[in-house]
């Protein structure tokens, strides 16, 4: 395409970028130049020409090339450029054009961001969108870095409530005000089927080639920047610098690795920032360094450090150069190039990411995943408004990623399998068998993972020192090395192909004898269906409809009333094994001694007596979600239940005997039974009975009955009355609530791992806790105390409203920060509102309007006292204070994620 002298007050625009139009360019700016300065009327002659007058625009001029060189799309006026009176006069611009060299780096103007300036205006309109941390620049402390970070839970929302699908946004006011983005990371982008414009039919009708796989790299995230143009910001995904109470930051690991490469290369932190500076670059790689922290892939020598990955603009819009640019930008800086592959049909990454699956290895080296980078394409005629449509403007870059969840999601599980004997161990348990028996049953399905845990158990009464840093994140991948190897060695292959599974000598040889006879799968004769639930999982409305569909036997131990009840429903089984082939054991079995009882009962029996657990697991579950579900199940059968009857009064008292059962329940360990079938706390009736009947017929091998003898079972259950009822003995009235408080729905442990497991100080003060048994067992949101009346009179008897409904609403809100002095820990609570859908909605709406702010202020969750001469309520000082701006003793985390948690107004005893 001809470009058109350029001549004064004329508009133009260059759209191609190839050699004609560069050398078109060159000689366009030239006459233009001409043109413009040497014959501008009154200017003169010589004396105002082309060395005094024509280069007073170097620096603009400059620009216009270097736009059309990066083919962008160009429009101004040209007469414009004469008006810069500040530029250098020299004639660098005419050398440089007529010998197609560098040109002068133009100095940058702090523009304000649109992006930021957005930002800025939703963090105030919707904080719960969008919040921001400002971090002290650690290369110049007198400049400060504002850390973006939105609402993980809302990139899923379309339309989009944010400017910018933008994952780690940092930015900083300079002189003038101004505003400018400093580093910029990749729009959110999601895995194959997490998205309805993230499944295969979606991505063939709405992208297009080329499709660019690179290697999905495991490691930390570390973004880097121009601070100035001589000075770097390196960052982690939303921090900067050090970290309180870690011995290193991810920042400050990238740091170290980037300044070992710029020594490498004989190079300086002056040249890469001027180089980021000058394009308006973030540079983007993968921190990956085994003995920073471990991840699921080891890293060799060689591939250990920073792995570049991106260079991205910084820019509102999502732009991302090539992959041979950035192989390009990494050699030359000394950092990890990221392998990658081009395709040209989708079909063509879906057959080569199936192939790699079925290996996890390609040119080398093993890989979790790939990221594909593509744009978006117009939907085709008739598919606009087709629910897989991306949510992105056609030509958009467009990221998406294929994730390999096997083996990566077993090492997890050996991982936390791991941990939690390392814990068990801590606490006392020195014997296989108590060993086995502390693993909860969910991260024990796998065979392999069976296998594992039976092997680490070994290792950790074997040399339980080599275990010492396993959980501050080291050794995890050697310990799963020393498994794989060992599991290759004879003794592996013989543990791996044994089919004793755990049991004692006596019944392995019992499984041996039976496999001489050729009886394999027949082993068993009679089976105890043995329930592992607790009040209000629903075990003997099932128990009734499974003994309807089949004809079991059926015994409760709730029937029996007697003070020594244990043995004498023990009795009971024993004799309806005698004439039944099958008989439910109907008690909640909560505890490990129960199960035992029932295993010493049949273990002489020849054939063998199988033992198959129906088992409601509460372990993933956070205790407030297992307490509100068997807590409204209990309140809804009322009267009809032998011992334990509803208390419709305020003072709720079966809530007490639910929450007693919760905190002593002991999970389910495999070797405790033959066979389990996994139930669901959340399932509805009917949906629980079809999967306790599909799991019996798998089991015991029985033909699956018809639809209408379950639903016939269903009914039975749904019309039982018990024969007979404890009397109650007390007449004494309960005591009503001290307080007035949230239960919040969240696994605390898990939340606060996250927060503190990468740092030694604060890991400490963690365990501490934990290892103490200071952590709060029942964690709540104190909204008001007794003590405070009555000048809170009216905020009470709100509550007590709240806690007397039989449907009473739900609220939600964010965990923020948590806060922790010597003495107590605590974790601030934000956001507080209500989840609208209850009968109760209009008296939750009321609750949350009328709740002040200085009550808001206070929201916090205890998470644990030093000892017990701390006083809880020293908790609520902390927050007052730290709100109030008063830091001093005080240290404080940022809880990683906006982690929203949900829970109920209850009235609390302690």
């Amino acid at each position: 395409m001809p470009v058109k002298h350029l001549t004064r007050g004329q508009n133009w625009q260059i759209t191609e970028l190839d050699s004609a139009v560069l050398d078109s360019a060159r000689s366009s700016i030239l006459n233009a130049t001409h043109n413009t300065f040497l014959t501008s009327p009154g200017r003169g002659q010589a004396r105002q020409g082309a060395q005094a007058q024509a280069i007073r625009s170097d620096y603009q001029l400059a620009q216009i090339l270097t736009c059309v060189r990066s083919n962008h799309w160009i429009k101004g006026s040209f007469s414009r450029l004469k008006r810069n009176r500040e530029l250098k006069r020299d004639n660098s611009l005419l050398k440089c054009l007529l010998t197609n060299s560098e040109f002068p780096t133009p100095p940058r103007k702090a523009k304000t961001s649109d992006l930021i300036t957005d930002l800025l205006k939703l963090s105030k309109n919707a904080p719960k969108l969008v919040k921001s941390s400002e971090y002290a620049a650690p290369a110049d402390p007198e400049l400060t870095v504002r850390s973006w970070k939105m609402n993980e839970h809302k990139y899923y929302d379309v339309p989009s409530p944010f400017p910018s699908l933008a994952r780690g946004v940092f930015s900083m006011e300079v002189e003038g005000g101004s505003l400018r983005i400093v580093a910029r990371g990749y729009d959110k982008f999601f895995n194959i089927g997490e998205v309805p414009w993230t499944t295969w039919p979606s991505l063939k009708m709405h992208t297009a080639a080329p499709y660019t796989l690179s290697l999905k790299s495991n490691g930390c995230i570390i973004f880097i920047g121009a601070l100035t143009p001589e000075k770097l910001v390196i960052t982690s995904k939303h921090s900067i610098g050090p970290v309180a109470g870690a011995e290193k930051s991810h920042a400050q690991a990238g740091e170290e690795w980037l300044r070992k490469y710029f020594h490498e290369k004989g190079r300086t932190e002056a040249e890469f920032a001027k180089t980021l500076w000058d394009n308006n670059w973030t540079a983007i790689a993968e921190l990956c360094d085994d003995s920073f922290e471990e991840h699921v892939l080891a890293y060799p020598p060689h591939l250990t450090g920073l792995h570049l990955h991106g260079l991205n603009t910084c820019t509102k819009a999502f732009n991302t150069l090539p992959h041979s640019t950035i192989d390009e930008f990494a050699a030359e800086w000394g950092f990890i190039k990221t392998e990658s592959v081009i395709f040209n049909s989708i079909e063509e990454v879906q057959d080569f990411t199936n192939e790699v699956s079925k290996t996890q290895h390609w040119n080398g080296q093993a890989v979790e995943g790939f990221v594909v980078r593509t744009h978006v394409t117009t939907p085709p005629t008739g598919k606009e408004n087709d629910r897989g449509k991306s949510p992105y403007n056609p030509g958009s870059t467009f990221f998406f990623k294929v994730k390999f969840d096997e083996p990566y999601l077993m090492y997890r599980d050996w991982r936390e399998v791991t941990k939690g004997l390392l814990s068990a161990y801590a606490k006392g348990s020195k014997v296989a068998k108590a060993l086995e028996n502390s693993i909860p049953r969910n991260k024990m399905k796998r065979p392999e993972t069976q296998v594992y845990a039976r092997w680490v158990i070994g290792e950790i009464l074997r040399d339980p020192e080599s275990f010492k840093d396993f959980s501050k994140g080291k050794g995890i991948i050697a310990t799963r090395e020393r498994f794989l190897q060992w599991l290759e060695s004879d003794k592996g292959e013989r543990d791996k192909s044994s089919d004793n599974d755990g049991k004692d000598g006596e019944d392995a040889a019992d499984d041996e004898e039976v496999q001489k006879k050729g009886q394999v799968g027949s082993r068993f004769g009679k089976t105890v269906i043995v329930p592992i639930a607790i009040p209000g999982c629903g075990k003997t409305s099932v128990a009734v409809a499974l003994t309807h569909i089949f004809g079991f036997g059926h015994t409760q131990s709730d029937d029996v009333h007697v003070k020594r009840a244990a043995p004498v429903f023990v009795k009971k089984v024993q004799q309806l094994l005698t004439s039944h082939d099958v008989v439910i054991a109907d008690k909640n079995n909560h505890l490990r001694q129960h199960r035992t009882a029932l295993r010493d009962l049949v273990k002489k029996s020849k054939p063998p007596v199988r033992l198959l657990a129906l088992n409601w697991s509460l372990s993933s579950y956070p205790q407030s979600t297992v307490h509100r579900i068997c807590g409204d199940r209990v309140l809804s059968r009322g009267e009809n239940h032998q011992t334990l009857r509803a208390d419709v009064s305020n003072t709720r008292a079966h809530e007490d005997v639910v929450w007693m059962f919760i905190t002593q329940t002991e999970e389910i360990a495999p070797a405790e039974v033959d066979a389990i079938i996994d139930m669901d706390l959340e399932e509805d009736f009917p949906s629980a009975v079809q999967r306790a009947v599909d799991g019996i017929c798998k089991e015991l091998d029985l033909p699956k009955p018809s639809p209408e003898k379950i639903q016939e079972g269903i009914e039975k259950a749904l019309g039982y009355k018990p024969s007979s009822k404890k009397k109650e003995e007390s007449n004494k009235k309960p005591a009503g609530p001290r307080y007035f408080g949230i239960l919040p729905e969240v696994n605390l442990e898990q939340v606060l791992t996250s927060v503190f497991g990468q740092s030694l100080k604060t890991y400490s003060l963690w365990m501490h806790l934990k290892l103490n048994k200071r952590v709060t067992q029942r964690p709540h949101i104190t909204v008001v105390h007794q003590k405070a009346l009555p000048q809170e009179i009216e905020l009470w008897e709100r509550c007590m409203g709240l806690h007397a409904s039989s449907n009473p609403p739900m609220f939600e809100f964010k965990l923020g920060h948590v806060l922790w002095n010597d003495r107590i820990m605590a974790i601030a609570v934000e956001d507080f509102k209500l989840i609208p859908g209850s009968d109760s909605t209009q008296m939750g709406t009321e609750f949350v309007e009328k709740l002040a702010e200085e009550i808001r202020n206070r929201l916090h969750i205890t998470v644990g006292t030093k000892d017990a001469s701390v006083q809880p309520v020293e908790a609520k000082t902390l927050v007052e204070n730290w709100r109030a701006g008063e830091t001093e003793g005080l240290q404080i985390a940022e809880i990683p994620e906006d982690i929203m948690v949900r829970g109920r107004i209850k009235g609390l005893m302690g």
